[in-house]
C-alpha cells in the first residue's frame, strides 16, 4: 500500500493517480467485509468506447469554475492582479466577469446601461478580462437583465412587470429598481445590443445571463402583452413561457457565435425538479446548464440539495456539460452576503457538486470584502480545488451506472397544487423531499428520469421505476409506462398518479388504472385525528408478502396523511382501517376496525411487478418520520426490483452514494450526512463514519488494475472473484471518492 506521502509525490509529479500493482486474490491482504447480504449483485452494463476528447466542444473539459460577483465599488478598490492571481492558484479552468448588471462595467455606449458611480474612465471588465486570459483561464461574460433603472422605466414604460393595479413591480430591496419582463422588447432590442457592444469591444468566450429566466416558479405579470397571455401557474402558460425562454436563448446563443464559432450562451437553469422552463425541452439545446444552487435556505434545508440538482441535470442533458454555483458567502434567510459559510458546510455543497457530476463552481460577492474584510472562503476553495485538480480523470463522469429511476414530473412540481385536502404550495415539494430521504437510507442507487424522456432506449438501464404521485401524466406517457412494463420493467406508483393529464384536466379514472388493475372509490380522504391504518392481512401461503417483512406483533401500520380510496381487488396483503379521532382519548377507537379498501395493490405480470400505494406515504413520511412508512417504501422497492442492486454499500451512518463509469474505470463516490446539522443550519463539523464496505459486479472482460480512495488519497486492497469486485472504505469523513481502475 502507498503511503500518503508517497502517493500525493508520485500524483503531483504524473497528475494522475498512480496505478497499484495488480494482486491476485491469494495475494490480497484480508479485507473486512459485511454480512453477505440478501439481495442480489447484478452485472455492471458493458463500458463505453473511450471518448475522442479533443472532439469535444471546450466546456466539456471545463473541470473548476470561479465567480467573484463584482459591486459597484470594486472599480474604486479591487486589486485586478491580486484578484485573477487567486482564482489562477485554484487551477481554474474558467472565470465569470460581470460585464452588466444592473450596471456597466466598461465604457458602454447602449442607452440605459447605467454606469456605475465607481467606474470613472475605468475599463474594468476589459482589464480582469486581460488579466484572466494571461493566465490561461477563460471568461465568461456575466449579465443580469432582470432589473434596471427610473429613467429607463421613464423611457421605455413598456419593459416593466406590472402589477394587476398596473403599477410596476419594483426590487423588494431596492425599490429604485423595477422588474423588467421577458415577454417585452427589453429582451428583444436591449440585451442583444449589450451582446454585440461586448463581442465588439473584447474576447469573450460566451455570454450569461443571471437572474433570467426564473427558477422554480412561473412569473406572474400583467403588463400589456402578459395580460393576452394564458394565466399565469396554468399549463397553457408554462408552454408559451417554455417558447418564450427557448426562442430567447436560440437568438441570443446566434449573438454569441457571431464572432467566435465555438462561443455559446447560457442562463440561469436550477430549481432543482421544478425548473423554470421545461428541462427536457431547455436539455436539448443547452450547450451549459449553470445550477444555480448556492446553498441551504429555509426553504430547502435538508443537506442534500445540491445532490438532487445534479440528479437532475443527469436526467436532462444525456451528457453536456454543468456546473453548480457554490457559495462561500452566507447563505439562507437572512443570509450575510459578504460573509463567510462555514468551511465544513460550503465543502460539503462542492462535495455533492462533484459526487452528482456536476463541476465545482466557486463564488463570492465583493472582491473588496472578500479580499480584505472576509478571507476566510479563500483557502477552502484553493485548497478544495487543488486536491480536485490532482484527480480529474477520476472526477470526470461518463454516465451513471443506478438501475433504479425515480421518474420526476417536473409538471406535477410546478402546476399541481396538492390535493383538495392539503392546498399548500410545499405540497410536491415535500413528496419529493420524502422519497429522497427514503432512498438514502436505504442505500440505493437511482437517478430522475424526465417525464418527458421515457422512451423505450432510455427505460431500457431500468430495472423499477418509482412514480411518487406523479399526478400529471399525458395519455402518451402512460403508454409509455405500459409498453416499459410490457418490456419486463416494474412499476411503484402512489396516491393520486395519473389522476390528471398534461393540461392538469381530472380523468374519471387513474390513466394507469389499467395497467395497475385499480380503480378510484371517490374523493380523497384526509387526516381529523388519527390519519388511517393499514391492517395486515393474513396471508393465505406460509410465509408474508415481501412487502410486510419486519412487520411483527401487530395487526396494523401507519398509512399516510391523505389516501385516495380504492375500490376493492380479489387479494390485498393491506386493507385500511379508516381514520378516526385523536382526542379526546376516550373516542380514539376505530368505528370500522375492518373493510376491504386496498391500502397497497401488487400485481405481477411476467418478470413485471408493480405496486400501488393508495396514500401520499413519501410526502407523510418526510413530515412524520414515522418508521412503519419508511420500511413500507423500502419493503416495496425491494419487491420491485427483486431484491437487485448494482452496487452495494454496507456500514454505518447515513450516506448518499453515487456510482458513475468514467474514462479510467468507475467511481463510487460516498457523502456522510450523519450530522447534527444535516436537516437544518449548516455543518460545523464532520462526525466520521466507520467501515464501509463496497460490492460491485464488473462487466465480462474487466481487470482491475487498482482501488484509490481520492480523498484521503491511499490505495486499499480489493478482492475480486466471479467478477465480484469487493473491497472496503476503512472509514469516511465527510466525503470519500473511491476510483477503480480497469483495463
Amino acid at each position: 500500500m502507498l503511503s500518503r506521502r508517497k502517493f500525493l509525490k508520485s500524483s503531483l509529479a504524473t497528475g494522475a493517480l498512480p496505478l497499484a500493482s495488480v494482486l491476485d486474490a491469494a495475494q490480497q491482504p484480508e479485507i473486512p467485509t459485511a454480512p453477505a447480504p440478501a439481495f442480489a449483485l447484478v452485472t455492471l452494463p458493458a463500458r463505453l468506447p473511450q471518448p475522442d476528447v479533443a472532439a469535444e466542444p471546450w466546456q466539456k473539459r471545463v473541470r473548476r469554475v470561479g465567480q467573484t460577483n463584482m459591486t459597484e465599488h470594486d472599480p474604486a478598490v479591487m486589486n485586478v492582479e491580486e484578484w485573477a492571481g487567486y482564482w489562477h492558484s485554484l487551477a481554474v479552468d474558467v472565470v465569470f466577469v460581470s460585464v452588466t448588471g444592473i450596471l456597466a462595467f466598461y465604457p458602454s455606449r447602449v442607452p440605459f446601461h447605467k454606469h456605475g458611480k465607481f467606474l470613472g474612465d475605468r475599463d474594468f471588465f476589459g482589464e480582469c478580462a486581460a488579466a484572466a486570459k494571461k493566465r490561461g483561464m477563460r471568461v465568461v461574460a456575466r449579465m443580469s437583465p432582470d432589473l434596471n433603472w427610473p429613467d429607463a422605466l421613464a423611457a421605455h414604460p413598456e419593459w416593466a412587470m406590472r402589477h394587476k393595479d398596473g403599477s410596476p413591480q419594483l426590487s423588494t430591496e431596492d425599490p429604485r429598481l423595477f422588474k423588467t419582463c421577458m415577454f417585452s422588447t427589453y429582451m428583444d432590442d436591449y440585451v442583444p445590443a449589450i451582446m454585440r457592444e461586448v463581442n465588439s469591444l473584447y474576447d469573450v468566450d460566451c455570454f450569461y445571463t443571471n437572474g433570467w429566466p426564473p427558477l422554480g416558479n412561473l412569473p406572474e405579470c400583467y403588463c400589456a402583452v402578459c395580460s393576452r397571455l394564458p394565466a399565469s401557474g396554468t399549463p397553457a402558460y408554462w408552454r408559451v413561457f417554455t417558447e418564450r425562454v427557448l426562442a430567447l436563448w436560440k437568438r441570443y446563443d446566434a449573438i454569441a457565435r457571431e464572432k467566435k464559432a465555438d462561443s455559446f450562451y447560457f442562463a440561469n437553469s436550477g430549481g432543482n425538479v421544478r425548473g423554470g422552463p421545461n428541462l427536457d425541452q431547455l436539455g436539448k439545446i443547452v450547450a451549459w446548464f449553470q445550477a444555480d444552487n448556492q446553498g441551504r435556505t429555509y426553504e430547502d434545508p435538508a443537506v442534500w440539495g445540491c445532490s438532487l440538482q445534479g440528479r437532475v441535470c443527469n436526467a436532462v442533458l444525456d451528457g453536456k456539460f454543468a456546473a453548480n454555483v457554490t457559495a462561500a458567502y452566507s447563505t439562507g434567510n437572512p443570509g450575510w452576503r459578504n460573509l463567510s459559510k462555514t468551511p465544513d458546510e460550503a465543502r460539503m455543497w462542492l462535495n455533492e457538486s462533484l459526487a452528482s457530476g456536476m463541476a465545482p463552481y466557486f463564488h463570492f460577492v465583493g472582491a473588496e470584502k472578500g479580499f480584505c474584510e472576509d478571507r476566510r472562503w479563500q483557502p477552502v476553495g484553493r485548497d478544495y480545488f487543488q486536491w480536485t485538480a490532482r484527480h480529474d480523470a477520476h472526477l470526470a463522469t461518463r454516465r451513471s451506472i443506478a438501475n433504479l429511476g425515480v421518474v420526476m414530473g417536473q409538471s406535477t412540481q410546478l402546476l399541481y397544487p396538492g390535493p383538495a385536502t392539503a392546498r399548500v404550495r410545499t405540497y410536491m415539494h415535500e413528496t419529493t423531499q420524502g422519497i429522497y430521504d427514503a432512498l438514502l437510507r436505504g442505500r440505493f442507487a437511482f437517478d430522475y428520469v424526465h417525464e418527458d424522456r421515457l422512451e423505450p432506449e432510455r427505460l431500457a438501464k431500468y430495472r423499477a421505476l418509482l412514480l411518487p404521485n406523479i399526478a400529471m401524466l399525458s395519455d402518451r406517457q402512460c403508454r409509455q409506462l405500459s409498453d416499459y412494463v410490457r418490456a419486463g420493467g416494474s412499476l411503484v406508483a402512489s396516491f393520486e398518479t395519473s389522476l390528471y393529464d398534461e393540461d392538469l384536466n381530472p380523468r374519471a379514472d387513474f390513466g394507469l388504472a389499467g395497467l395497475f388493475g385499480v380503480s378510484r372509490a371517490g374523493g380523497v380522504v384526509g387526516t381529523n385525528g388519527n390519519p388511517y391504518y393499514a391492517r395486515i392481512q393474513q396471508p393465505q401461503s406460509p410465509q408474508p408478502h415481501p412487502i410486510l417483512e419486519g412487520f411483527t406483533h401487530t395487526n396494523w401500520i401507519a398509512g399516510a396523511q391523505n389516501r385516495q380510496p380504492l375500490k376493492p381487488v380479489a387479494e390485498s396483503v393491506l386493507t385500511v382501517v379508516p381514520g378516526f379521532v385523536r382526542y379526546p382519548p376516550e373516542l380514539a377507537y376505530p368505528p370500522v376496525p375492518n373493510t376491504d379498501e386496498p391500502a397497497v395493490v401488487l400485481r405481477e405480470q411476467g418478470a413485471s411487478r408493480l405496486a400501488w400505494i393508495s396514500g401520499d406515504v413519501e410526502r407523510t413520511w418526510w413530515l412524520t418520520g414515522q418508521g412503519d412508512l419508511l420500511r413500507l417504501i423500502h419493503n416495496t422497492i425491494r419487491w420491485v426490483t427483486h431484491d437487485e442492486r448494482i452496487v452495494s454499500v454496507e456500514g454505518p451512518g447515513f450516506i448518499e452514494m453515487f456510482c458513475w463509469e468514467t474514462a479510467p474505470g468507475y467511481a463510487v463516490h460516498l457523502l456522510n450526512y450523519s450530522n447534527a446539522n444535516a436537516f437544518h443550519g449548516w455543518m460545523q463539523s464532520v462526525e466520521p463514519l466507520g467501515a464501509q464496505h463496497v460490492s460491485m459486479k464488473l462487466p465480462a472482460g474487466v481487470h482491475v488494475q487498482s482501488v484509490d480512495l481520492l480523498r484521503s488519497e491511499r490505495s486499499v486492497p480489493f478482492h475480486l472473484e466471479d467478477r465480484v469486485l469487493r473491497f472496503t472504505v476503512p472509514s469516511l469523513d465527510d466525503y470519500e471518492v473511491a476510483a477503480v481502475t480497469v483495463a
